[in-house]
């Protein structure tokens, strides 16, 4: 008695192949969709994950420098004794103008 049929190997030996075809068709399936997104990605312009992590750093220590700058610009201002003297010049200019105005018109007339 055969212990071993010729006709199951060769269905286990065909099954073998067909699985490892399909896996090699699988793979050249995904490579070739990921490069297609590589390709449809690098079209779009996009930005990696490593960019955009370097920028938000730069942003993150603009923001802190910009604290300790106005920190600092506080820290001035207070021992100049003030809050500064720029918006109180400006809010003088007008007043100042408008009454330079007034004493033109009133010089160029004369008394009746």
């Amino acid at each position: 008695m055969q212990t071993r049929n010729k006709i199951f190997d060769d269905l286990s030996q065909l099954m073998t192949n067909a699985m490892g075809v399909a896996q090699g068709a699988r793979d050249e399936a995904q490579n070739a969709m990921k490069s297609l997104m590589d390709r449809w990605l690098a079209d779009r312009d996009l930005v990696t994950r490593e960019e955009f992590e370097a920028v938000r750093a730069m942003a993150q220590k603009a923001r802190e420098e910009n604290a300790a700058l106005g920190a600092r610009i506080a820290a001035l201002e207070k021992a100049a004794g003030g809050t500064g003297t720029a918006p109180r010049k400006a809010a003088a200019r007008p007043a100042a103008k408008a009454s330079s105005r007034a004493a033109a018109k009133g010089a160029g007339k004369t008394a009746p």
